[in-house]
């Protein structure tokens, strides 16, 4: 993407934001969704790839204005995945899917609050 965004890259990449880049988002979303139901496993690798560069862009253009970088969207989900899962990474236990769900609802929605201002 450097390349792709740099002097000399790409007239069409280099014109992109976050949002004109939304649709492609969630079209490839919907084309990973298909191949699912379809059970079409190769489709399936090539669509999860579309996903993954929309999600590889976004980060590229938010690197290029300062933001963030692709190294901080991983570590966020790292460290969410972390704290979502205390059943995984800490020392409490849970035997059903549904409580895991259960769980996983209940972080969430204290994580929400606590970042509301």
């Amino acid at each position: 993407m450097g390349i792709l965004l740099g002097p000399g890259g790409c007239p069409w990449d280099r014109r992109q934001t976050h949002a004109t880049l939304l649709r492609y988002l969630r079209e490839e979303a919907g084309e990973v969704s298909r191949a699912v139901r379809r059970r079409d496993w190769d489709n399936l690798k090539e669509e999860l790839g579309d996903v993954l560069l929309q999600v590889v862009f976004h980060a590229a253009l938010a690197r290029r204005a300062g933001r963030f970088t692709l190294g901080d969207v991983i570590q966020t989900i790292n460290s969410k995945m972390v704290r979502r899962h205390p059943h995984v990474f800490g020392g409490k236990k849970l035997g059903t899917p549904a409580e895991v769900l259960r769980q996983w609802k209940r972080i969430k929605l204290a994580e929400k609050l606590k970042a509301k201002p």
